[in-house]
């Protein structure tokens, strides 16, 4: 869960690709994400091998603590399970509860270590044991923007912001399981059939009856998001790559030019995600201080605050008319 206090040095993180991805390559793991905006076999037929689903949704207090959509705990679940001991580190947390289920997945030496150093454990400690590794908190805050403002000591107000939560569809043991950090066990959901589409036939089934305890139409608000959903699969390029070389040695250009294409399309998203992320990882508070500066010596600083403050009120009006939802 993110929004709340209790961080214990863990930073909030975007529910973004980029993001996910640049974390499994920091922990040594070949695998990417990708957003999902449909659930339909074409698009998740694009992803495969597909290995694991991460869900993001707005996570209300009070919530029941009985298995959602239909599942049963299974506390004997012979795999791993952390349990969410300090907040922000949900998204950490949901990767490591997935590839923690991957079978022969690669891995960098200081992730193998604490796998194993965790196995055996209970969830509650394995969570403790995870959130406490100085380098994996290390790695989760490395894309989180960097703050050097404090407003502690100024006795403001408190407000309560929406929480969201990251949680994790995977296939276990021919069943397919949901594993929330919040939750006292793993969800096991039923089993799926190895024929067709696998366990994403089954998976879809549990998301798509989840979704549809929203509101209608509270997928995507005007300013806000309600929920999301990531495909944690193979890294297509290594294959993408294979495949461009057999094709030109054959002489099949055609084929090969389709696969030039993807391969494109492959690329210029790792360049985007690259970029994005080095924004992230920048401190603009210098730039913002310049400009304040040379808006103040130009005489400008006093118009464009009374226009912030105009653009404010407006979007507190609206806000109360019910026109615009709270951000995150």
């Amino acid at each position: 869960m993110s929004g709340e206090d209790d961080s214990s040095g863990w930073q909030l993180t975007e529910s973004d690709p980029g993001v996910f991805t640049e974390l499994l390559k920091t922990l040594g793991v070949p695998l990417v994400v990708d957003d999902l905006y449909s659930l339909d076999a074409e698009a998740l037929a694009e992803l495969q091998p597909l290995h694991a689903l991460i869900f993001l949704f707005k996570w209300v207090g009070g919530e029941s603590s009985e298995p959602s959509s239909g599942g049963q705990y299974d506390p004997e679940f012979p795999g791993f399970f952390a349990h969410q001991v300090v907040n922000n580190a949900c998204a950490t947390l949901a990767v490591m509860n997935a590839i923690g289920n991957i079978h022969g997945l690669k891995m960098g030496p200081q992730l193998a270590e604490l796998l194993s150093f965790t196995a055996g454990m209970d969830p509650q400690t394995s969570g403790m044991a995870i959130t406490s590794s100085d380098w994996l908190r290390e790695a989760h805050n490395a894309l989180s923007p960097p703050s050097a403002i404090s407003l502690e000591g100024l006795d403001l107000p408190k407000t309560t912001e929406d929480a969201y939560h990251f949680i994790v569809y995977i296939p276990y043991a021919g069943s397919v399981y949901e594993l929330d950090g919040l939750k006292q066990a793993p969800v096991k959901h039923g089993a799926f059939s190895e024929s067709g589409e696998g366990w994403v036939a089954k998976a879809r089934e549990v998301i798509q009856a989840r979704i549809a305890t929203y509101p209608p139409g509270s997928q995507v608000t005007s300013e806000q998001v309600e929920f999301s959903l990531l495909a944690v699969h193979d890294d297509p390029v290594p294959h993408l790559q294979e495949q461009l070389a057999q094709l030109q040695a054959a002489g099949r250009q055609s084929e090969a030019a389709e696969l030039v294409v993807k391969l494109s399309n492959e690329n210029s998203k790792r360049e985007r995600w690259a970029f994005e992320n080095s924004l992230r990882k920048h401190n603009y508070l210098g730039f913002i201080h310049a400009l304040l500066l040379n808006m103040a010596k130009a005489g400008r600083l006093e118009a464009a605050k009374e226009g912030a403050k105009k653009a404010l009120q407006e979007r507190i009006e609206r806000k109360k008319k019910g026109e615009l939802m709270d951000e995150d």
